[in-house]
């Protein structure tokens, strides 16, 4: 969950600025293996328009295991959820075919953490390359399967392949340490290695970003991952999987087991508490993460309330054209399920129920099913869901308050913190608010602040540890201390 807030000291005039970073989102060296048979025509003809077309080597359908295509004894239907027509039907793994995935990473483990840094680095950069070059169909298979416009699609594959770019070059960066211990005799060495195998659980609203950042760090630290993406959104992980073999990506250190919602839980489960597996990072639902940097809440100070609600409202009829992904023009997509969309009403009707008025949108969109109005709602209390909940849909609500101190204490009276935003032009007070917002990145006067550079993470509910940056490969490695004696 993220807040926005607006100072007074801000002034009007910054206000049309402000929607490009807070605006709504419906949802931010080895052996080569044998590739795996490609799709065949008949195949292809099962996927709906938007991936018509596109490369059959990166319409995969099978998990992704010991470099080897892998099909399951079930299927499970992918859907586009603009039309809800079927995008394809993808391997249903189940807890064998989870084990099998960690036993395939591990045997890989063990070979790959010996691969030197720089031949690390190197394969990294092909994987990179490849992702560049199919930017335009990795682009489309995320709005297929995730709906979001295309623009926005391109906008994410630049970002995942940019962290497989970064953590190519972090990968000669990881030193250790050489300390120096009041014995004359001894000599004290801190040395960094791979945790082991790695597994990744994805979500659906940046299907190719939350893999590379995850991954991106994991390979180049020595380890190898075994990939559980959103069921809503296989295709991007599976393709991935596809430019990694053709990079030269070692067998077994990247795999994929796309499941079922029906088999998640007991997927997830499989490789969680598989003893070979010694890290597992996550990114998902509410009810085991809380994950998203969208304002969630919009907080503005009394005295330009009114002209903001305004000009918000403004803003987002010129700037917000609900419409296929694929369609030119379109700036928000559909919500990613029906589900998604019955909690933005629930969240409208409990507001409104609690006194909340409607600005504009407030009900379902008129192209279908998964498609909900930009909603902006005003004189919205701390005692509605929408203020502690995270919406994850096109719902604005504005909170009015009057003093400084009030609003860091309404930003920071929830159990999670992962982003928070404000303006302001007043630097002692940037400093003052900076400091006491309860989360782990702040936007200052910017809504757009992720960067492959910089970490991203949250504090008390919204996750441990921290990806990107520097810091990011930290979290793939463990300190080994090695005493010297007898020099």
């Amino acid at each position: 969950m993220a807040t926005c807030f607006w100072l007074r000291s801000c002034g009007a005039r910054r206000l049309g600025s402000t929607f490009r970073g807070c605006r709504l989102h419906p949802r931010a060296g080895g052996l080569v293996p044998a590739p795996g048979p490609a799709p065949g025509p008949a195949q292809l003809r099962g996927y709906a328009g938007g991936l018509a077309g596109l490369s059959a080597a990166l319409l995969r359908t099978d998990s992704f295991v010991g470099g080897r295509w892998l099909p399951a004894a079930a299927t499970f239907p992918v859907q586009d959820p603009a039309s809800g027509a079927a995008l394809g039907m993808v391997a249903d793994c189940g807890v064998s075919e989870a084990r099998a995935a960690v036993r395939a990473a591990y045997e890989a483990f063990c070979s790959w953490r010996e691969v030197s840094a720089k031949e690390r680095s190197s394969l990294l950069r092909k994987w990179y390359n490849l992702m560049i070059q199919n930017k335009d169909d990795l682009a489309r298979i995320i709005t297929a399967e995730s709906g979001k416009p295309l623009k926005e699609a391109h906008g994410e594959i630049f970002y995942s392949a940019f962290f497989l770019e970064w953590f190519s070059e972090e990968a000669r960066r990881v030193y250790g340490d050489i300390i120096y211990t009041p014995a004359k005799d001894k000599r004290a060495l801190v040395l960094k290695q791979p945790v082991g195998v790695a597994a990744v659980i994805t979500p659906w609203n940046f299907p190719s970003a939350m893999i590379t950042r995850k991954v991106g760090a994991a390979v180049a630290a020595g380890c190898t991952v075994v990939v559980k993406p959103a069921e809503d959104t296989p295709f991007s992980a599976l393709a991935l999987a596809e430019l990694a073999s053709q990079a030269g990506i070692p067998p077994g250190v990247y795999n994929v087991i796309p499941c079922s919602r029906k088999n998640a839980k007991e997927v997830g489960e499989a490789i969680c508490t598989d003893p070979l597996v010694s890290k597992i990072s996550f990114t998902g639902s509410t009810t085991t993460g809380k994950t998203c940097v969208c304002s969630n809440r919009f907080l503005v100070q009394r005295g330009i309330h009114d002209a903001f609600v305004k000009a918000f409202a403004e803003a987002m009829e010129k700037n917000l054209h609900v419409g296929n992904g694929f369609e030119e023009g379109t700036t928000q997509g559909p919500l990613i399920n029906e589900k998604a969309v019955e909690k933005v009403e629930k969240h409208v009707n409990d507001a409104v129920s609690k006194g909340a008025t409607i600005v504009t949108g407030g009900k379902r969109h008129h192209l279908g099913k998964n498609f909900f109005e930009p909603t902006l709602l005003s004189n919205v209390t701390q005692d509605m869901l929408c203020t502690h909940e995270e919406t994850f849909g096109p719902l604005a609500p504005v909170i009015k308050f009057d003093t400084e101190e009030e609003a860091i204490a309404i930003a920071n009276a929830t159990d999670v913190g992962l982003a928070g935003y404000f303006y302001s032009q007043d630097p002692a007070q940037i400093w003052r608010v900076a400091e006491q917002l309860e989360v782990g990145m702040v936007g200052i006067n910017e809504g757009l602040i992720s960067s492959v550079e910089c970490p991203f993470g949250g504090v008390k509910q919204s996750g441990l540890g921290r990806e990107g940056s520097k810091y990011g490969i930290d979290e793939y490695l463990e300190l080994k201390y090695v005493c010297y004696g007898g020099l």
